[in-house]
């Protein structure tokens, strides 16, 4: 299981520092400035192709209500620099249809605003007279609109912000009905208002940025708490010595196997493995010699399953279960083979075995198919009953079950 919410601990540590500080103090660097520029880039490009589009829609929608209004010798002059603003808008708008470079962004969104800001001044400046100061104050306005409502770094805003004061001040300079006082003193004005502006901006963003960190560090905590409580479940199914199932986990394997009805597909296998007089090892050499005995039989074990549906569970303490689907008699019995083959191989110590000086293993066999269905318990009663047979004729043998083996039991 991944959990890909998970923070490593140098960045958890970071997300904390941060929210931990004064909320003005905020600033991403680094991979959190990547993750939150990832995790918000389609809000924020969203808002700029609308407010582009709106800009265009308005652009032409003006143009033509003057049109209707107004005298022609007064519409002409405004046709051109108004036609500068659609191309400019929409570029900006195809640009943000998908991330690029941040650089290559920010040139192309700046440079979009610099030619609608100049669009909306020319309009006024050509058309001179009331239309002269009115469409400079219009150019401030569209410039405010564009730095409150863009999620854009505060360099980018007060790049707007700097090019609407410049160039109302340059066209004010060049107003015949003011004096430079005069123009100057309205760009100190409007100065005010844009850097307010432009200090609200500031402050949406590290309240955004905060967000983020919240967002982040809850899901964080959540991913570790999922990934705690999946550990916890692992430990509960797994047999700590030896890292194979344990008797729990393989039995819920068998009751979901058994009651979403897989017991009526042909063939299947359950294998009762036992550790030949493994308490004489345990005597002889200790306990620690006998959990390595285990954990290196789980090994062996493991590695002769065919696949994930193929089960193994530590069973009991030196006993080993294991369950086969789709298995047949002699696929089951080759499997139990190579498993015994394989440990016999190993030779791992065990000097006062009554068979030879080596771990061995007996193996009893059970198989259940599809024109004899059996219960669970029934087909490991007939495992047990095979492996009671293989202890008892010499051990390190496989044994597997047939209903003669209950009448030589008894």
């Amino acid at each position: 299981m991944h959990f890909q919410n998970r923070l490593n601990p140098e960045l958890a540590t970071r997300v904390e520092s941060l929210l931990g500080g004064r909320t003005r103090d905020i600033r991403l660097d680094g991979e959190l400035a990547r993750h939150f520029r990832e995790r918000s880039w389609r809000q924020a490009a969203k808002i700029i192709r609308a407010w582009m589009i709106w800009v265009i829609l308005l652009d032409v929608l003006t143009l033509g209500l003057n049109a209707v209004l107004l005298p022609g010798h007064a519409v002409a002059p405004m046709a051109l620099p108004a036609s500068i603003l659609p191309p400019a808008a929409l570029g900006a708008a195809i640009l943000f249809r998908k991330p690029r470079g941040q650089w290559l962004e920010g040139a192309v969104l700046l440079t979009s605003m610099f030619f609608i800001l100049l669009s909306v001044a020319l309009v006024g400046v050509s058309a001179g007279g009331e239309f002269y100061e009115r469409h400079l104050t219009i150019m401030l306005f569209v410039a405010v609109t564009a730095i409150v409502i863009f999620p854009i770094p505060l360099l980018w805003a007060t790049a707007i912000g700097a090019f609407a004061l410049g160039l109302y001040l340059v066209f004010q300079l060049r107003n015949p009905d003011i004096e430079a006082g005069s123009a100057l003193a309205g760009t100190l004005f409007f100065a005010s208002g844009i850097a307010a502006t432009i200090v609200a901006r500031r402050t949406a963003t590290i309240l955004a940025q905060k967000t983020f960190l919240l967002e982040l560090r809850d899901r964080s905590r959540l991913a570790d708490l999922t990934y705690a409580n999946a550990r916890l479940e692992l430990m509960a199914r797994t047999d700590p010595l030896t890292g194979v199932a344990n008797r729990r986990s393989m039995t819920e394997a068998l009751e979901r196997f058994w009651n979403e009805g897989g017991a009526h597909q042909d063939g299947v296998a359950i294998l009762m493995c036992d550790i030949d007089d493994f308490k004489r090892l345990n005597d002889n050499l200790g306990h620690a010699e006998g959990d390595r005995s285990l954990v290196k039989v789980a090994g062996i074990i493991q590695s002769c399953m065919r696949d994930d549906g193929d089960h193994v569970a530590r069973y009991g303490g030196e006993e080993f279960l294991i369950f086969l689907p789709r298995t047949g008699q002699q696929e089951a019995e080759g499997i139990a083979e190579r498993i015994r083959g394989r440990v016999e191989a190993a030779s791992l110590p065990n000097p006062t075995s009554s068979v030879v000086p080596y771990v061995t293993l007996s193996i009893g066999v059970a198989i259940m198919l599809q024109s004899e269905p059996l219960s669970m318990t029934e087909l490991q009663r007939q495992a047990d009953a095979a492996l009671y047979l293989a202890k008892r004729d010499g051990r390190n043998r496989v044994v597997v079950y047939s209903s003669e083996l209950d009448q030589t039991k008894r």
